[in-house]
């Protein structure tokens, strides 16, 4: 951060994205674990995720593949999860849909998460409903809005969720809102889900984020905390770097 602040960009949501790496770089070839590795950090300037405003995404519904299997890397930061999502990726973007969502890897029936994003559930009755699964990666995004979304007075439950339960509670409106977080997009409205029945396209479109009250605030609280709007009660922020120029 001392080497790179005069790179931190100013503008609205604009940020010093960091992203830590380690990989393997010892001389060897076989199957273990290895002894030696490169750890480093690639500090990216980056502006608001959004722009031009807050706008939905449409997601892809994977019925063939699999992100992680039960007892595999899917709860790890490991980039073979990545690997995994790159061809269903590019059958969510051939289908018009900007990302994909996967499955459970046993009963085909259960939602894990996104390709890169965890997955949250707005109901009716205000309660928000994330998916739980021992192969879903833990994101500090989700866990900072559960504790946010309590805050508000919502009550935050962790089960499994089925994609049937996702369809049936839209068409319903039982299901009032859905949105993806990461580190980011922060959070973003899920617009319309799609998905392959036989030859056909089904979808199912959830409401506007301009209706989406519930996913806005939590944004908003999360954000202003972020940026200096509003007071940390949580000590989330932690100064760095003090009184560097910027460019």
């Amino acid at each position: 951060m001392r080497a790179d602040a005069s790179w931190v960009p100013t503008g609205d949501e604009a940020s010093l994205y960091l992203r830590p790496f380690m990989f393997a770089t010892e001389a060897f070839v076989g199957v273990r674990a290895t002894r030696r590795a490169m750890f480093a950090v690639i500090a990216s300037p980056t502006g608001s995720y959004f722009p031009n405003g807050i706008a939905p995404i449409d997601v892809w519904l994977s019925t063939d593949h699999a992100r992680a299997s039960a007892g595999g890397t899917g709860a790890a930061k490991t980039g073979g999860n990545y690997a995994a999502s790159l061809l269903p990726q590019a059958q969510a973007i051939a289908h018009g849909c900007d990302q994909v969502v996967f499955l459970d890897d046993v009963e085909h029936a259960f939602v894990e998460e996104s390709g890169a994003m965890n997955l949250f559930f707005v109901y009716d009755d205000g309660s928000l409903v994330t998916p739980a699964s021992d192969s879903i990666l833990a994101g500090i995004t989700a866990d900072s809005l559960e504790v946010l979304a309590a805050e508000l007075g919502h009550d935050v439950i962790r089960r499994p969720i089925s994609i049937d339960e996702w369809r049936d509670g839209v068409r319903s409106g039982r299901i009032t809102e859905v949105f993806a977080c990461g580190t980011a997009a922060v959070v973003t409205p899920i617009g319309a889900l799609r998905w392959a029945e036989g030859d056909d396209v089904a979808e199912i479109v959830a409401p506007d984020p301009a209706d989406a009250p519930v996913t806005l605030a939590l944004r908003r609280a999360l954000v202003d905390i972020q940026y200096g709007r509003a007071p940390d009660r949580h000590r989330w922020m932690h100064e760095i770097v003090r009184g560097q120029s910027r460019q």
